[in-house]
C-alpha cells in the first residue's frame, strides 16, 4: 500500500442554526470548547494514521455542519496533524466549507494562512426572499462580499447555489445563474431542492405547506442548467457540480472514483482497505467514545466485493466520463456487474454512451439516474473465479 493515494474527510458538526432542507449531521449548542474538540478530531485522526501506514495525502476537506465556525488553530493543527502522518501530494488540495456570515468570513484569511488552499461557500442564493425561504442566516449582499473576500484570500474558490425553489421560473433562474458564471469562479455546485426525510419542509410537505416544484419544471430547469454551463465552459463533471477544466474537486473525485478515504469527525463515513467506517453522529457520543475508545467510529464493516461493485457503480456513473465496467467487475473479482443487453438497450434510447467497456450518462440518462442504476444493475453479481493467470496479474 505505500504511496497508495488517500484523501481525508474531516467532519465539524456545529452550525448556528438549522436549515429546513438540511439532513446533514449538524447540530446546535450554545458552546463549543474548542480545545475539546481540537484534541477529539486529532484523537480520531491518530487511528486512522495507525491503520494506513504509507499513505500519499492527495486532499483534506472540512465538512459540516458548519467548518468556518472552526478555530482556524483547529484547521491549522489537523493540517499539520495529517501531513505528519501521511507524505502530502505535491498539489495537495485543502478545501474548507463556509457560511457567507461577517463573523465567519472575517476568519477567511486565518484560515487561509492555516493551510486552507481552496474554499466551497454556502451562498444558496441572491435573493433575499429565497435565503430566508431556505433558512439561511445571510442575506444577498453578505453573500457578495463574503465571496470577495474568499477570492482575495484563496487560489480556488467554489460557491453552491440551490435551485428548483417553489417560485423558481426559466427566466429567473437563467438570470441567477448567469449572474453566477460572471462571478470569476471556476467550479460551481448547483443542486436542486429535495425533500430529504426527517427535514422540516418534509413535515411542511406532508402538511401541503411547502409546493415544491413538479418534476417536469425542474427537469426543464437542469436542461437550461446544462446548456448555460456548457456555454460558459464550465461543463457538469458530476450529476450537480460544474467545473473549468483542471478545476473540478480532487476530493470529490476520489469519492466518485471509488478510491480510499478516511473520515473523522461526529458522522463522518469512511471507506479504507475495503471496510466501511461511520462515527458517531451525536457529538456528545462522539467525544465518549473517544474517551472510551480513543476514536469515534460507531459502526465498521467489511464490503463484501458484490457490495464494493455496486457503490463503485454507482458512484462512477455520477461522472460524465463514466466507468469502465469490466475494471471495476476485476477489480473485486466478480463476472460482469451489468445486464449488458439492458444498458445496450438504454444506450440505443439516448440514455447511455458506449465506449468499449465505458459507459457514461447522456444529458437526457442523468435526469434518470436512480432509474437506470436500477435497471442495468438489476442482476445478481457473482463472484468471478480467480484463475491462476488472473491471480498473478
Amino acid at each position: 500500500m505505500s504511496g497508495e493515494a488517500l484523501a481525508l474527510y474531516v467532519h465539524w458538526p456545529f452550525c448556528v442554526s438549522k436549515c429546513p432542507y438540511c439532513d446533514f449531521n449538524s447540530h446546535v449548542r450554545a458552546g463549543i470548547d474548542q480545545e475539546q474538540w481540537r484534541e477529539a478530531l486529532l484523537a480520531d485522526l491518530r487511528h486512522e494514521a495507525r491503520l494506513l501506514p504509507n499513505r500519499r495525502l492527495t486532499s483534506i476537506f472540512f465538512g459540516g455542519g458548519t467548518p468556518s465556525l472552526m478555530d482556524p488553530g483547529t484547521a491549522e493543527a489537523i493540517i499539520v496533524a495529517a501531513t505528519a502522518h501521511w507524505a502530502p501530494a505535491v498539489d495537495i488540495e485543502i478545501t474548507l466549507e463556509a457560511n457567507p456570515n461577517s463573523v465567519e468570513a472575517n476568519r477567511f484569511a486565518d484560515l487561509s494562512r492555516a493551510g486552507v488552499n481552496r474554499l466551497s461557500l454556502g451562498l444558496q442564493s441572491f435573493d433575499d426572499k429565497a435565503l430566508r425561504f431556505l433558512g439561511r442566516a445571510h442575506s444577498a449582499s453578505e453573500g457578495f462580499r463574503a465571496l470577495e473576500i474568499a477570492q482575495r484570500n484563496f487560489r480556488r474558490v467554489s460557491f453552491d447555489l440551490i435551485y428548483a425553489l417553489p417560485e423558481d421560473t426559466e427566466a429567473s433562474w437563467s438570470a441567477m445563474l448567469a449572474q453566477a458564471l460572471s462571478l470569476g469562479t471556476k467550479h460551481l455546485s448547483l443542486y436542486q431542492l429535495t425533500i430529504e426525510p426527517g427535514t422540516r419542509f418534509a413535515s411542511m410537505d406532508a402538511k401541503n405547506e411547502l409546493g415544491p416544484l413538479d418534476s417536469d419544471s425542474a427537469a426543464a430547469l437542469y436542461e437550461l442548467t446544462d446548456a448555460m454551463t456548457s456555454e460558459a465552459h464550465m461543463p457538469a463533471y458530476e450529476i450537480s457540480n460544474y467545473a473549468r477544466r483542471g478545476h473540478e474537486s480532487r476530493h470529490n473525485l476520489t469519492y466518485w472514483r471509488y478510491g480510499d478515504y478516511a473520515g473523522v469527525g461526529p458522522g463522518a463515513h469512511g471507506r479504507r482497505l475495503g471496510m466501511r467506517t461511520v462515527r458517531h453522529r451525536k457529538p456528545e457520543n462522539f467525544l465518549s467514545a473517544i474517551a472510551r475508545n480513543r476514536h469515534g467510529i460507531g459502526e465498521e464493516a467489511q464490503l463484501s466485493p458484490t457490495e464494493a461493485a455496486d457503490e463503485a457503480l454507482v458512484m462512477g456513473l455520477r461522472l460524465r466520463e463514466g466507468v469502465d465496467v469490466d475494471s471495476i467487475a476485476s477489480r473485486f473479482a466478480l463476472g460482469s456487474i451489468v445486464d449488458w443487453n439492458r444498458v445496450e438497450r438504454l444506450a440505443g434510447s439516448g440514455h447511455l454512451k458506449l465506449d468499449g467497456t465505458r459507459i457514461a450518462l447522456t444529458s437526457a440518462g442523468r435526469l434518470l439516474l436512480d432509474h437506470i442504476l436500477g435497471d442495468i444493475a438489476a442482476v445478481q453479481l457473482a463472484p468471478r473465479p480467480l484463475t491462476i493467470a488472473a491471480a498473478a496479474g
